[in-house]
C-alpha cells in the first residue's frame, strides 16, 4: 500500500522529533541540569530529602503496580470516534480501519488538557517545599501514565496489555532522561516493542517477578530524575512556579513522545513495520541490567 500524502508528512515530522538540531532551549536546558544534579546527589544525601525520595519511590511503584490506576474508558473514546462521524468503531480492532488524519483531529488538544493540569497541580504542591514532593512526584505520574493511556487508545492500543504497559513505562523512561544515552536505552526498548507489535509476534507474557523487577528499576529511575529537577521547589517563593513550570515541562515530554511513537505505530500497522523511524538499534531484551544508564 502507497502512502497517503498526509502519511508520509506525519512520518517525516516523527523523524524530525526523534532527531532533533540541538537548539538554544535544549542546550541551555542540559547546562542548567548538569549543576541541578551535582547539587541533587548532595541534598538527596541528608536525611530529610533521603526520606522523601524513598516515599516517593514507593509511591510510584504502587502506581506503576496498579494498572487501574492509569488507565482509561476505551469506551468514552470509541464514543468521541463515534461522535465525530465514525460511527462504525466499537473497538480497538476498529481504529485501524481510520485514516491517521480522522485519528488526529479527534484526539485535538488532548496534551494541553494533560499540561494545565501537571502546571496547576505542580505549582499546589510546590508552595509545600520539600514535603510537597512525596505527594508530587506519585501524583505526577499518575497523571501522565493516563494521557499515555489515552492516547494508546486513541491510535488503537490497549494499554491494559503488558507489552503496552511497558511501551507506557519507557515513554516515561525517555520522557524523563536528561542525558543522550539514557534517551537511547529508553527509545531502545521503544523501537523492540514496536517492531515486535508492528509485525504481529506472538507476545509471551513476561513472568511475574521479572515485569515487577522492571517496574521497580523504572520507578526508582523516575523517583531520583524527578526529585533532582524538583529540588529548586524547596525555595521559598520559588517553589510554586518551579513546581508547576517543570510538571509542565515533563508533562510536554510525556505528550510528544506519545503522540509521535503511537502515531508511528499506528501507521506500521497501517502500511507495514519498515515505516517505524530506527534512530538505535532496538534492545535485545526488556530487562536492562543494573548498571544500565537509563537508570542512573
Amino acid at each position: 500500500m502507497e502512502l497517503i500524502a498526509y502519511d508520509k508528512n506525519a512520518l517525516q515530522q516523527i523523524h524530525d522529533w526523534k532527531n532533533p538540531q540541538q537548539g538554544f532551549l535544549t542546550k541551555s536546558f542540559e547546562l542548567i541540569s548538569k549543576p541541578l544534579n551535582s547539587a541533587g546527589e548532595l541534598v538527596l544525601s541528608t536525611p530529610v530529602v533521603g526520606e522523601a525520595i524513598q516515599s516517593s519511590v514507593q509511591g510510584l511503584v504502587g502506581v506503576c503496580n496498579d494498572a487501574a490506576l492509569w488507565s482509561v474508558r476505551p469506551e468514552a473514546i470509541f464514543e468521541e470516534f463515534r461522535n465525530d462521524g465514525h460511527v462504525h468503531i466499537n473497538n480497538y480492532e476498529d481504529i485501524e480501519t481510520l485514516r491517521l488524519e480522522d485519528i488526529d483531529k479527534t484526539v485535538g488538544w488532548l496534551a494541553a488538557k494533560y499540561k494545565g493540569i501537571a502546571l496547576a497541580e505542580g505549582a499546589g504542591t510546590g508552595m509545600m517545599g520539600i514535603a510537597g514532593i512525596t505527594i508530587d512526584i506519585p501524583t505526577l505520574i499518575t497523571l501522565n501514565l493516563r494521557a499515555i493511556g489515552e492516547y494508546a487508545t486513541y491510535y488503537g492500543f490497549d494499554i491494559t496489555r503488558q507489552e503496552e504497559r511497558l511501551f507506557a513505562f519507557n515513554i516515561l523512561g525517555l520522557s524523563s532522561a536528561s542525558s543522550a544515552m539514557a534517551k537511547n536505552v529508553a527509545m531502545a526498548q521503544l523501537v523492540k516493542i514496536s517492531q515486535q507489535v508492528a509485525k504481529k509476534v506472538v507476545w509471551e507474557e513476561l513472568e511475574k517477578q521479572v515485569f515487577v523487577k522492571i517496574i521497580k528499576q523504572i520507578a526508582n529511575s523516575l523517583g531520583i530524575r524527578l526529585t533532582k529537577a524538583k529540588l529548586a521547589q524547596t525555595i521559598p517563593i520559588a517553589g510554586a512556579a518551579v513546581g508547576g513550570g517543570y510538571n509542565a515541562y515533563f508533562t510536554s515530554n510525556v505528550c510528544d513522545a506519545a503522540y509521535h511513537l503511537y502515531r508511528e505505530r499506528f501507521l506500521a500497522m497501517k502500511y507495514d513495520p519498515s515505516v517505524i523511524d530506527i534512530t538505535v538499534k532496538p534492545a535485545d531484551d526488556f530487562l536492562p541490567g543494573d548498571g544500565d544508564p537509563v537508570f542512573e
